[in-house]
């Protein structure tokens, strides 16, 4: 009988540790899509087509389950480096740098070695988007358990014409922004961490030419995540 017991207890206890260590649902989030085309009616960041993707966005993945990955597309920016006036960590993730690194996304030397289809060669990436000045791109990110927030912060966009450089501090950026959008703008009718969600802007006028997009977005009072693109603006 005391074995039973015992034995009983040890079960309990090795379920309870099972369950502390059993992953839980990511609370971050990031850009899978740039360029997306929503299908008309309801859902439409369910329903529709990716056209463009952020730097070495393995495309091929389901939606919203790129957290569990290594390297995951959530990076983290060091708080310690992100004082106001001194905002030195990096804008985009090199897969080094921040509390949660993420994927690299540094610009490579030739822009399109990030991209399938441009000059890259690796099927595994998205295509580099490609728009014009005065169109709407609509980018999307997964909710990850925060559409129904009262009132989370929005999206900041980021935007500046690209020179050359791998990858500018924070403070760079943050002098070529561009719009907010709104992080609960989501889809209905699917989990809430895999809800999709989004928001579009107008291309900006300027000449043409590749430019760095960069999503960023505050979960808590300092805690930064960003997704980088290229996007190559043409000639109407």
């Amino acid at each position: 009988m005391v074995f039973k017991t015992t034995f009983a207890f040890l079960v309990v206890a090795a379920l309870a540790m099972l369950c502390t260590l059993t992953p839980q649902a990511e609370a971050h989030s990031w850009v899978d899509c740039v360029d997306w085309k929503p299908a008309s009616g309801k859902n439409k960041w369910t329903k529709g087509k990716c056209l463009g993707y952020a730097r070495r966005y393995p495309f091929k993945k389901a939606f919203a389950k790129l957290d569990s990955d290594y390297p995951s597309r959530h990076y983290q920016q060091d708080s310690k480096n992100l004082k106001k006036g001194h905002e030195t960590a990096p804008a985009c993730s090199d897969r080094r740098a921040g509390e949660e690194p993420g994927a690299d996304e540094t610009r490579p030397s030739k822009v399109g070695d990030a991209y399938y289809k441009s000059s890259g060669s690796n099927k595994n990436w998205g295509r580099m988007t490609v728009t014009s000045v005065g169109d709407t791109l609509c980018v999307r990110w997964p909710a990850k358990n925060h559409a129904k927030e009262s009132s989370p912060p929005p999206v900041v966009i980021n935007w500046m014409k690209d020179d050359g450089k791998k990858n500018h501090p924070q403070s760079v950026l943050n002098k070529h922004f561009l719009t907010k959008l709104n992080y609960k703008n989501c889809d209905s009718g699917k989990s809430e961490d895999v809800r999709a969600c989004g928001g579009c802007f107008k291309v900006p006028s300027g000449s043409p030419g590749m430019y760095l997009m960069q999503w960023r977005w505050m979960l808590n009072k300092g805690e930064y995540y960003t997704s980088c693109a290229d996007v190559q603006v043409v000639k109407k």
